[in-house]
């Protein structure tokens, strides 16, 4: 510390500049706070209340007014020498409510800070329990709202405002920063005399100086100490449904043709301006025209498999779905007017980034599937895939009752989730569909079930799934499983020696036998992912047939 350093810090100057500056709607505010430091030394608290529009000249002009905890609690008084008990709900007589209550357990638990129960609710905050932080689920994900630490609780501006709105009432912040200093009031040139205190733009403050009477080292504080009030939006503004009329829905344009010149024909997406099968708007596209999209489109959505689920359509919790044409190589298609109906107009922004020129036409099982309301198996490798998995799943319930596939724990259903074709060929989205793929299909056999159809004997020298596997289906002669067995092995050598470890010999030795250096990475990993689903085909023969069934049982 230094004599200037020290001045500067008892003035407070930084901290005043941020309590009359505006704050913008997205701002995290600090509304509840205790700290303090030893190096420097200082003492910051910060507190707040819900206020009743009628007490805010009052409150603005009592800097130094503390508030209470918010706890309930029951009074005893006499009125007209009768003895009554009330109760109330938050600790106090006035119409003043807390936003933060501070829960204390004598020291026996830990104590912590807990958001107003309505404030929770009202705006449907999701409780991170391990973060200890409030989000708000919306159309294009989570935003964060609050959180509460240690030795603070914040919470957003906005939610604060439309919650003030709907209380009709302000919220007071009263602070007290309380700064120390080893120097004498004479060396900072400071003098105790002078209380600045004032009134502006719902922010009332004191600052003054004075001898510590600390029995440290510590000679002189600045202390500032003050309220200020933030408003309630209009409830017009609020966002809230019952009093904020609903905004119209806006809509991109996409690309839906192009012209004579190869330049891009563009429309609305608004399903009231497209052309349907009952003569409206006979000059503009169908609602049922499609429009196209690089398959770059989805990696969004597969990169968070706990948010959003891709299949034959791309959705978004209960809050938005949208059917999709993801049966190509190299593109998925969609409907203009289902565009603009059922994704919000965030998320159409997002698709419109991806948008091409059309090239080609919808896939067959989309066109039967939508247009003829027909059951039609796709070919898309993705989908057989899965088809046999959860069809695997099945028949082992039913004819084995054990699964020949653990089936995924919580931490590692994203596996399948994520798992498809990449969007490019970048060696990153290679490798983890390959460690995917590997969890889901080599990994996850049963050697629990397994070992049970092998000799004691036989178990001796078996150490991974896939051996296993192969002694258990080896001793009942089943001719046919070589190759897939030697796929099995091959893919976690893949996995092994590329993803688990640095690229070697041994990798390269394995990427000759998949052709990696031959052909582009998706077109490999689309090679692998129909060899995969050969041998799901091949586990569900092996439950049809009984091979997995131990001898006992059979007789």
């Amino acid at each position: 510390m230094n004599l200037d350093s020290d001045r500067s810090r008892l003035l407070q100057e930084n901290k005043l500049n941020l309590l009359q500056g505006d704050q913008k709607m997205n701002d995290m505010v600090t509304v509840t706070l205790t700290s303090r430091e030893e190096t420097p030394h200082f003492y910051h608290i910060v507190d707040c209340a819900l206020i009743p529009k009628e007490m805010i000249e009052i409150e603005l002009s009592q800097p130094e007014t503390e508030y209470y905890d918010g706890m309930p609690c029951v009074i005893e008084y006499e009125e007209n020498s009768e003895k009554k008990v009330e109760y109330l709900r938050f600790g106090r007589s006035d119409k003043i409510e807390p936003l933060v209550i501070a829960r204390e357990f004598d020291d026996v638990k830990e104590s912590y800070w807990e958001i107003s129960e309505d404030f929770r609710l009202m705006h449907q905050l999701y409780h991170d329990k391990i973060e200890n932080r409030y989000l708000k689920i919306t159309d294009t994900g989570m935003d964060l709202v609050a959180v509460v630490n240690s030795d603070n609780v914040q919470i957003r501006l906005k939610e604060i405002r439309q919650y003030l709105a709907i209380k009709e009432m302000y919220l007071a912040i009263r602070f007290d920063y309380m700064e120390y200093s080893e120097y004498p009031l004479e060396a900072l040139c400071l003098d105790s005399s002078q209380v600045n205190t004032q009134t502006e733009n719902r922010l009332c403050w004191k600052h003054q100086f004075y001898p510590s009477d600390s029995i440290t080292s510590y000679k002189t504080v600045g202390r500032l100490i003050g309220k200020k009030l933030l408003e309630p939006l209009p409830k017009s503004k609020s966002g809230l449904w019952g009093f904020t009329d609903k905004t119209p829905k806006r809509y991109v344009d996409f690309i839906v043709d192009t012209d004579s010149n190869g330049e891009d024909v563009c429309h609305s997406s608004d399903p009231g301006l497209l052309a349907d099968y009952f003569g409206a708007n006979p000059n503009a596209p169908h609602y049922l025209t499609p429009v196209f999209f690089s398959n770059a489109v989805l990696e969004k959505y597969y990169q968070q498999p706990s948010i959003y689920k891709v299949g034959g359509y791309v959705s978004y919790g209960n809050r938005w779905s949208i059917v999709v044409d993801t049966d190509h190589s190299d593109k998925v298609c969609a409907w203009l007017g289902d565009l603009g109906r059922d994704l919000p107009y965030e998320e159409q922004l997002h698709w419109r980034t991806y948008n091409t020129q059309p090239v080609g036409t919808i896939s067959e099982s989309f066109y039967k599937g939508q247009i003829l309301a027909q059951f039609a198996d796709s070919s898309d490798p993705e989908h057989g895939f899965f088809s046999r998995y959860f069809e695997l799943q099945t028949v082992c319930e039913s004819e084995l009752g054990w699964q020949l596939l653990i089936q995924l724990g919580k931490g590692d259903e994203y596996h399948i989730s994520r798992l498809r074709i990449p969007a490019n060929d970048e060696q990153s989205d290679f490798d983890a569909m390959v460690l995917s793929l590997t969890h889901l299909i080599v990994d996850s056999l049963n050697k629990a079930e397994l070992q049970k159809l092998i000799s004691t004997e036989q178990c001796k020298d078996i150490r991974g799934s896939i051996d296993f596997l192969d002694k258990a289906i080896y001793h009942r002669k089943i001719e046919y499983s070589s190759e897939h067995i030697t796929f099995l092995k091959k893919l976690q050598m893949l996995r092994s020696t590329g993803i688990a470890h640095r690229k070697g010999g041994k990798y390269k030795r394995i990427a000759d036998y998949f052709g990696i250096d031959t052909r582009d990475l998706r077109g490999v990993f689309g090679g692998i992912l129909h060899q995969a689903t050969d041998v799901l085909s091949f586990y569900i023969q092996l439950v049809h047939e009984g091979v997995l069934v131990a001898s006992e049982q059979k007789s």
